[in-house]
């Protein structure tokens, strides 16, 4: 089950059905089903303050993914800050919708098993990100 929730900001997600039906689409498309995931949405300060609490990484970013993930069952907590989604967005040319499912679906291949540390890796997962957004738009 995907369940949303907000730490420090005030939003409103809409399309929690479609999101949910693409994130399920995403999981069974790689041979995984989708567990207990939090999608939590939060401001860059928080964000901050759990990179450096729990990472000790001192910088910001637009997601972190806490991966809980037991065999083939999807489970974690995905930490969206919605400031850097939307410095993103500017900065890429992109709309913020576009840029929010971008990361939602950057942790849920996270979740999968996809790594971002190397080039090769980093490019794969952009061709993931890219593939599965074109399929939410078909939904």
């Amino acid at each position: 089950m995907i369940s949303y929730f907000t730490e420090d900001v005030v939003f409103k997600f809409k399309n929690k059905r479609l999101n949910n039906k693409w994130l399920t689409l995403v999981a069974e498309s790689e041979v995984k089903r989708i567990g207990d995931i939090s999608i939590i949405f939060c401001s860059d300060p928080y964000i901050l303050d759990i990179n450096i609490r729990y990472l000790h990484h001192d910088y910001f970013t637009d997601i972190i993914t806490f991966d809980y993930t037991e065999g083939d069952r999807l489970s974690g907590d995905l930490f969206i800050s919605l400031d850097t989604v939307r410095a993103n967005a500017d900065e890429y040319g992109s709309d913020f919708e576009t840029e929010l499912n971008r990361v939602m679906v950057h942790g849920v291949l996270h979740l999968i098993g996809y790594d971002d540390h190397s080039s090769a890796d980093k490019k794969l997962m952009r061709e993931k990100e890219n593939y599965y957004l074109s399929l939410r738009e078909v939904l």
